[in-house]
């Protein structure tokens, strides 16, 4: 227990001390998410690493309505050394009309930001990031995407302050 504490301890100075020097741009995010068409699960394409998702493949993230304005999220994957299957649960709210902002917490009373800063018209694809620059998702509803479709994304990133060298292709089995 005292060793995840420190872990969220440090989880929260990085993300404080990346905020305050950050050098980009406001980061922007799509217009509206409709919350009844982005639920379900996703496929993660690709991601930036962080201790969470650590040597995983095959990650999932299911999103449904726990009441009026919370989202239940389950994120599952299975580690590639011990095919050991993980699971977190956690929750999510908007925090404006758009929801494209997002605040996401699997470790309550901490919240971290979940903004959908691109997103298919027929929700097929979705990339999610932080305005930090520090975490990002590339999402599909299958679990391959369109090689045109990640192309196009991968063009879009750095002009959002994104560093594509830094994406891990997840996966996916």
């Amino acid at each position: 227990m005292a060793k995840i504490f420190k872990l969220l301890i440090l989880f929260c100075f990085t993300i404080l001390l990346t905020a305050c020097s950050s050098k980009n741009p406001p980061l922007q995010t799509v217009q509206k998410v409709e919350l009844n068409k982005y639920l379900g699960t996703w496929y993660e394409i690709a991601r930036y690493e962080h201790f969470f998702e650590r040597d995983c493949k095959n990650v999932t993230a299911n999103y449904s309505m726990m009441n009026e304005e919370t989202i239940k999220v389950i994120n599952r994957c299975t580690k590639i050394q011990t095919n050991e299957k993980k699971e977190a649960i956690g929750r999510a709210y908007a925090i404006d009309e758009t929801n494209s902002k997002l605040k996401v917490s699997f470790f309550r009373p901490f919240y971290g930001d979940y903004w959908v800063i691109m997103l298919d018209e027929n929700y097929k694809y979705a990339v999610v990031g932080t305005p930090s620059r520090e975490y990002l998702w590339i999402l599909s509803r299958d679990s391959k995407l369109d090689e045109e479709i990640k192309n196009e994304i991968l063009e879009k990133l750095p002009g959002l302050g994104f560093d594509t060298s830094k994406l891990i292709w997840t996966i996916q089995e």
